[in-house]
């Protein structure tokens, strides 16, 4: 079995695009040659900054004949059905055969089809997979129509086995595959052959080409690591930079440098995130006294000096970079140390969303909400407000400015600078937290407070507007606003009524907008509808879905209503009202959906958070996965497993005879028509579990309450086994029908278990 190598040289591939083009080229190609009738035995394929390369082991020489038959129309049905027929198979009358059939006599065809070379299949494969690659940006050169990332210089295709290489033959727009490459650039660039993958990757590493991007990463952590021990450093891990700078280079050449003293004042996550920003250069930092003091920048060649003129020219760049960075600081530092007033005047210029208003209203909206919120995670509502107000105001930083990527880093700083509360400046860095699922969850109460009333104004805001994911759209990131709002719950055991939080921060959303944008009452009809007009601003907030004059949103938040109104001239009518419960029970839906998700992988079924869901207090996250969680444990149990099939038994007799009878059987169970030893075992079993599982809810001991429930699966069993339900006794049946009420309803007081399944 022949071994297929294809390398496809060109001009510099970015660095970000090369772990994908690697996967879509071994997909299209291996793909390609399975659906062509061919086989292989493993596939695996390599990238630099200059190729793609591919090489599939054990691949079949021929694609075997095959033999296949397509009923047709009957023999006397219209030409034109024969003729499509025909059309379809390639094939012509005389070669049809008649058989019989059911309804008569019809057409079949049978279809031969020749195996054929794999050197013919490789080329067809390649040239399609080259010609529609999915690039996500791709150019064209010359005069030629082909597309790719860069200019393509050439192609490697070699089909080897026992008896040696043979070129696969495929021209592209000129471009003739052959059995050559080049190497390294400037070390190595003349040509050379190959005769298979062996012989390709030791040439390769002879030209200065390190073909494995695995083994460049390995070789830049090991030298940069090795490099900064010499010095008594240590590199700052950046597995993403690694990755980047493993796409930049073909032959690694790690060179280290150290940051001059003028600089190492600044904050190290300026220095670190301008050294990875602007010149991708590793961070080295000294463990005695925690600062960035040094770098590490990875060369593309090996220079006589040993990088000495890299590293000046280098250093002489970084230099006016930090440069830079330190002229930010200092005129930050002015404006922090003088209460950063400016800062927080500059932001009511700054649009938070356009119909949500500017990042000043936002801030007002926020530390309303966070002074609500304090007091239900411990701390001191003056705080929280105080901390919101100053929590983004280094939006309006020249640092954030030029790397947006540490706001909130440099609020703490300038914070500090202000005089404030180590908490509050902690909080100001930490209320971002968390943005993903690695990020960690803040704990320190005014940390909390601040991230939960930042991330739920803008989940409530954007309800508000009817600005809500679609599908996989999600282009304001609320699923993970929703995520973080959940994790911050669960991981600092905060019980929080989310719909009271929704119902209080949309209703401070419309008073914002009425208030910024200025609508007022011009006319009240005989029918109580009004008509509205805007004072100011009316294009910029065209598609503001609710704006509210105080008057009539006065009269709404009395009824638990919200006004549904347009920009401009326009009738309101109070049908038209949208109820405030009908935006919190839609947003708290939402939370349930993604709560799904957050359980589901640890694992917790979905139908589970179902059963809870449906139980009151479903808007405290806490309480709802306490129950999940004890329920999920239960039913893993075979006590478990049996008992939900006993309540699932229960309630499915029970819905069936009060369908029937048209009377729903919830009262007026009584031992004393028990005919079995079954039935008032079960009594008596009731009578004791019942009290004990609605104490345990009470106390919210969600294990010892799902534990009571389970311990009534041997009564359960033992009555359903020795008990006919449905007697000819009229009394006894609806006797034993309320008996199932009773176990019924001691199931829902700890979850409904109808919606989990068998």
């Amino acid at each position: 079995m022949p071994d297929l190598l294809i390398e496809l040289f060109s001009e510099e591939i970015p660095a970000r695009m090369q772990a994908r083009a690697r996967e879509d080229l071994k997909k299209l190609v291996t793909d390609g040659l399975v659906e062509a009738g061919l086989t292989y035995a493993s596939a695996g394929t390599f990238s630099t900054p200059r190729r793609l390369v591919l090489t599939v082991e054990g691949l079949t020489a021929h694609s075997p004949t095959t033999r296949e038959e397509r009923k047709g129309p009957r023999t006397d049905a219209p030409d034109a059905a024969l003729q499509g027929f025909l059309r379809s198979t390639g094939l012509t009358r005389d070669q049809l055969e008649a058989r019989d059939d059911k309804k008569g006599q019809v057409w079949f065809a049978v279809i031969q089809k020749p195996g054929r070379p794999a050197s013919e299949i490789v080329a067809e494969v390649l040239e399609a997979t080259i010609r529609n690659f999915p690039w996500p940006k791709s150019m064209r050169w010359g005069a030629g129509s082909l597309r790719w990332v860069r200019p393509l210089h050439s192609i490697l295709c070699l089909l080897s086995d026992e008896s040696g290489a043979a070129v696969v033959p495929l021209e592209i727009e000129g471009i003739a595959a052959g059995n050559s490459t080049r190497g390294h650039r400037f070390m190595a660039p003349d040509a050379f052959t190959v005769s298979g993958f062996d012989d390709y990757a030791a040439k390769l590493r002879r030209a200065k080409v390190m073909l494995d991007p695995a083994e460049r990463e390995a070789a830049i952590r090991q030298e940069a690591a090795n490099l900064a021990f010499a010095r008594g450093w240590e590199i700052v891990p950046d597995d993403a930079l690694l990755t980047e700078i493993a796409g930049l280079v073909e032959w690694p050449v790690p060179l280290m440098g150290a940051i001059e003293d003028r600089f190492l004042t600044l904050p190290p996550e300026v220095l670190q995130t301008s050294m990875k920003e602007h010149q991708k250069f590793f961070s080295a930092r000294n463990p005695k006294t925690g600062r960035i003091e040094g770098f590490v920048t990875v060369a593309n060649i090996e220079t006589p000096d040993h990088g000495e003129t890299i590293l000046k020219g280098n250093q002489r760049v970084l230099a006016a970079r930090l440069s830079d960075a330190a002229f930010f600081w200092e005129n930050d530092l002015r404006e922090a140390r003088a209460g950063m007033g400016d800062w927080a005047e500059g932001l009511k210029s700054v649009t938070f969303q356009s119909k949500l208003g500017s990042q000043a209203d936002r801030i007002a909206r926020i530390a309303a909400l966070a002074r609500e919120i304090a007091p239900l995670v411990g701390v001191d509502p003056d705080q929280a407000e105080e901390t919101a107000k100053i929590a983004k105001l280094d939006l309006r930083s020249a640092m954030v400015g030029e790397f947006p990527e540490l706001q909130g880093t440099m609020g703490r700083y300038y914070a500090l600078e202000a005089g404030k509360d180590t908490a509050v400046a902690d909080a100001a860095r930490d209320h971002y937290s968390p943005l993903g699922p690695s990020d960690a969850v803040p704990t320190a109460p005014v940390s909390v407070a601040v991230a939960l009333a930042d991330k739920l104004d803008t989940l409530t805001g954007f309800w508000a507007i009817d600005e809500k994911p679609t599908g996989s759209k999600d282009p304001f990131a609320l699923r993970r606003a929703a995520l973080g709002v959940i994790r911050l719950l669960l991981g600092n055991g905060a019980r929080i009524s989310l719909a009271e939080i929704f119902s209080g921060s949309i209703k401070n959303t419309a008073y914002s907008l009425a208030d910024s944008h200025l609508l007022a009452v011009s006319k009240v009809s005989k029918d109580g509808s009004r008509t509205l007009t805007l004072k100011k601003d009316a294009e910029a907030i065209k598609a503001l879905r609710f704006m509210f004059d105080r008057e009539t949103l006065d009269r709404a938040i009395a009824n638990g209503d919200l006004a549904c109104v347009e920009v401009g001239q326009y009738t309101v009518a109070e049908k038209n009202w949208l109820p405030l419960q009908a935006l919190t029970s839609d947003l708290l839906t939402f939370f349930h959906d993604r709560l799904k998700v957050y359980l589901r992988d640890q694992g917790i079924r979905h139908d589970i958070i179902d059963a809870v869901i449906a139980m009151p207090g479903n808007d405290d996250l806490v309480l709802l996965v306490n129950r999940a969680t004890a329920l999920n444990d239960v039913l893993k149990t075979e006590d478990g497993t049996n008992l939900l099939q006993g309540l699932k038994r229960a309630g499915n007799i029970l819905a069936q005879a009060e369908e029937k009878d048209g009377v729903e059987y919830s009262f007026g169970a009584d031992p004393k028509f028990a005919e079995t030893e079954q039935e008032r075992a079960l009594f008596a079993a009731l009578d004791r579990a019942e009290p004990a599982i609605r104490e345990a809810v009470r106390l919210e001991d969600f294990q010892a309450a799902t534990q009571g429930i389970a311990s009534l699966r041997a009564p359960i069993d033992a009555f359903f086994e020795a008990v006919q339900i449905n007697t000819d006794n009229q009394i006894a049946r609806r006797n034993r029908l309320n008996l199932l009420s009773r176990i019924r309803e001691a199931g829902r007081l700890v979850a409904d278990f109808s919606r989990i399944e068998g």
